[in-house]
């Protein structure tokens, strides 16, 4: 067991808008690949960060307000991260599962 942790609505507190997106970094090398953690952490809408295997990088999960706000994100921060070569976004209709985590 790492700790505990709570069940947060998202959208009680006002972010409606959830957005799953996909990264291709243009080099896979370790320096680069430390170079987008290290700008991923500092940005509050990305919630989760998975490094991937397949086609894509990285998997984002990013949380705004709006789409307004979203796009606000996309374009002032994201395509700004030095080693990005490729974005796609999936916006999610509904959540059909959620569990905090699987235990034995």
């Amino acid at each position: 067991m790492t700790g505990y942790s709570a069940m947060i609505d998202e959208t009680a507190l006002g972010f409606g808008v959830s957005v799953f997106v996909s990264v291709k970094l243009d080099r896979q090398i370790d320096d680069a690949l430390q170079a987008f953690e290290k700008a991923i952490l500092a940005f509050p809408e990305v919630v989760d960060c998975w490094l991937m295997t397949g086609n894509r990088d990285y998997l984002l999960r990013v949380v705004t307000r709006s789409m307004a706000e979203f796009e606000k994100f996309l374009v002032g921060s994201l395509t700004k991260v030095k080693g990005v070569a490729e974005i796609e976004s999936s916006i999610p209709l509904r959540r059909v599962k959620q569990t905090g985590s699987r235990t034995p």
